[in-house]
């Protein structure tokens, strides 16, 4: 069954556990973290006048990775935190996921040119006090799993390969995040361009897949403007993200379907 890109997906995932409930919880309430996400978007919305990259992204983002994410496991993909030791547990692998996708954007708090770099290196601190907060005896491995989460940050960046399944979720996930006009490519608000035409193409997405493809990411969309997006976001991030065999992307025109990735 498919489920729908949007806010509310991240509730979906941190509702059934206690580790990723508590790091959620501190993520929306912890003052440096919420006034880093709304600094960025006074960056991106009120100074270059681009789309949104505030607390509804974070959201967002969130939640189509948790997905993924949970999608690639039940298909047999072993995590990579897993696989080297840096996360102990399914759910610490989950924890890496969420706080890289709610924390990816805060570097665009300070500018828009380098954001990830920035971003990576302005969470190290927020993600210690989350690590030790919600694992009170992780001790020295906080810094394992702190590097995990700077790196899938990092990762975000378009032509950056992706070096672990949680960054490579993170990633894609980010290129989700383009309906209703909320495209990942900045375009100028209000202005009337391909970018903007494009993104107000797109009316909603959807993640599903089955035995064969683990992820099926669906685009639904008014015309074929908002392939644009597709082409110039979601493909690269795919192709950088170390996970394009297990992804396929359709576009629903009209009620036509049409395969755009692999092609």
């Amino acid at each position: 069954m498919s489920v729908l890109v949007s806010p509310a997906l991240v509730q979906k995932h941190v509702e059934n556990s206690e580790l990723l409930r508590k790091a959620y919880e501190i993520l929306e309430h912890d003052e440096e973290v919420q006034e880093l996400i709304k600094m960025a978007n006074i960056m991106a919305v009120g100074r270059l006048k681009y789309n949104d990259h505030g607390i509804i992204h974070s959201r967002i983002v969130s939640g189509a990775a948790l997905e993924i994410f949970d999608r690639l496991v039940r298909s047999g993909i072993k995590p990579t935190t897993i696989e080297f030791g840096t996360a102990r547990s399914i759910d610490e692998a989950k924890l890496v996921v969420l706080l890289a996708s709610y924390l990816h954007d805060i570097g665009n708090a300070v500018h828009r040119i380098n954001h990830e770099m920035m971003g990576a290196i302005l969470a190290k601190d927020l993600i210690d006090r989350i690590l030790t907060t919600v694992i009170p005896d992780i001790g020295k491995r906080r810094y394992m799993l702190r590097q995990e989460v700077m790196h899938a940050i990092y990762a975000t960046e378009m032509s950056t390969d992706a070096l672990t399944v949680e960054a490579g979720v993170v990633k894609i996930a980010d290129g989700t995040d383009m309906a209703e006009g909320r495209a990942r490519i900045p375009y100028k608000l209000g202005k009337l361009d391909m970018h903007a035409v494009s993104a107000l193409s797109i009316k909603k997405v959807a993640i599903g897949g089955d035995d064969s493809t683990p992820i099926r990411i669906e685009i639904f969309m008014e015309d074929f403007a908002g392939l644009f997006q597709v082409e110039a976001v979601l493909r690269p991030k795919i192709l950088s993200s170390g996970l394009q065999k297990y992804v396929e992307v359709y576009a629903s025109v009209n009620g036509k379907i049409h395969r755009v990735f692999p092609t």
